[in-house]
């Protein structure tokens, strides 16, 4: 099963738009979103998806009561713990939430805009980067393989 990462898509509704296509021709079965969506109307595209999705709030998401009625309450608060696949997957919108003595297979955050795939004691740590693109000009998603284990960023 892959899975699908996004993050930081600030209300950016056509690189949303390129991010489920390149999820959907993928097959992920499930996407996750580490958060600054910012607006409820942000989350319409999602309905798209051929897969589920989750995600959790980060540091710019103002309406978070309307992200949460509009997401029908997928969103929620960080830190995210899950098994998918027997794999131990920690979600959270900043790094600096992370709690080093408990061990996750798997670290997704993001808030850098940076995309980023490091490998530390077990556990592999992938920020998608940012998805809309208006800080970095560089917008970018994962895709992580839960069998290999393998992430990649894609560059929209």
């Amino acid at each position: 099963m892959k899975i699908g990462v996004i993050a930081d898509t600030h209300d950016n509704i056509p690189k949303i738009h390129r991010a489920i296509e390149i999820f959907n021709k993928a097959k992920v079965g499930l996407v996750i979103h580490l958060g600054d969506y910012v607006a409820p109307f942000s989350l319409k595209p999602l309905d798209n998806l051929a897969s589920p999705w989750i995600g959790i709030f980060g540091n710019n998401d103002g309406e978070k009561k309307g992200l949460k009625v509009f997401s029908k309450n997928r969103i929620k608060n960080a830190p995210l713990n899950i098994t998918i696949k027997n794999k131990s997957i920690l979600a959270v919108h900043d790094i600096s939430c992370f709690q080093k003595s408990k061990k996750f297979d798997i670290v997704l955050f993001a808030h850098t805009h940076s995309p980023e795939i490091k490998h530390e004691k077990n556990s592999i740590f992938v920020n998608p980067g940012e998805c809309g693109g208006w800080l970095t000009h560089a917008s970018s998603i994962a895709i992580v393989d839960l069998e290999t284990l393998e992430p990649r960023i894609i560059r929209l």
